[in-house]
């Protein structure tokens, strides 16, 4: 066997032990996770979403999944991607304010009985934890996916709040799990929302 299938098999070998491990540890989070986004969209609230880098696909994903649908042709359930606007977001950045290029977006369009959503997966968070600040100024409750447990984030949270953190992961290996993860929360939402 070559070099490269080794590497190959080796990757996949830790992906299954990584989705295992995920799969045994997140499930309550994510059940909790998709309460309260129905708990929202039933409130006549909407789910916005934010994240940092290669976790804005993601965000992205999950808005989609939503707006469009996920596994079933379902009326279009409302949610927002703040990473997807870039007009906006850079606009917020030339004033050297990206400290604010979600919580300043949060504050304008979020309401009560909104949901904050928050990808982390690697690097940068201040803008992050400027939005879940934002988003509890306007009285919104928040989910976190994070591909660490304990970090700054989680201190922020309240008790309404949920956080679905993978066991302290790389980007690189937390970002298919996330993708996973989300698969199994839309799925439920839509099971709670729609049955089938």
């Amino acid at each position: 066997m070559s070099d490269a299938v080794n590497l190959i098999n080796q990757w996949f070998a830790s992906h299954m032990e990584h989705t295992a491990m995920a799969a045994s540890h997140t499930s309550e989070a994510i059940a909790n996770s998709a309460d309260a986004v129905v708990e929202a969209l039933l409130a006549d609230g909407k789910v916005i979403t934010c994240a940092n880098g290669n976790a804005n696909i993601l965000a992205q994903y999950f808005c989609t999944a939503l707006l469009n649908r996920f596994d079933q042709d379902r009326p279009a359930l409302p949610a927002i991607n703040l990473g997807a606007d870039a007009t906006t977001f850079s606009a917020i950045c030339r004033d050297n304010r990206f400290n604010d290029t979600f919580s300043r977006q949060v504050r304008a369009i979020g309401k009560p009985h909104d949901l904050l959503m928050v990808f982390v997966n690697d690097g940068h968070k201040a803008n992050l934890i400027q939005a879940i600040q934002a988003a509890h100024d306007r009285e919104m409750r928040v989910v976190v996916f994070s591909a660490k447990e304990k970090t700054d984030i989680t201190s922020l949270l309240h008790p309404e709040d949920h956080e679905i953190a993978l066991h302290n992961l790389s980007a690189n290996e937390a970002s298919p799990l996330m993708m996973i993860m989300l698969n199994a929360l839309c799925g439920l939402i839509d099971h709670k929302l729609f049955g089938g």
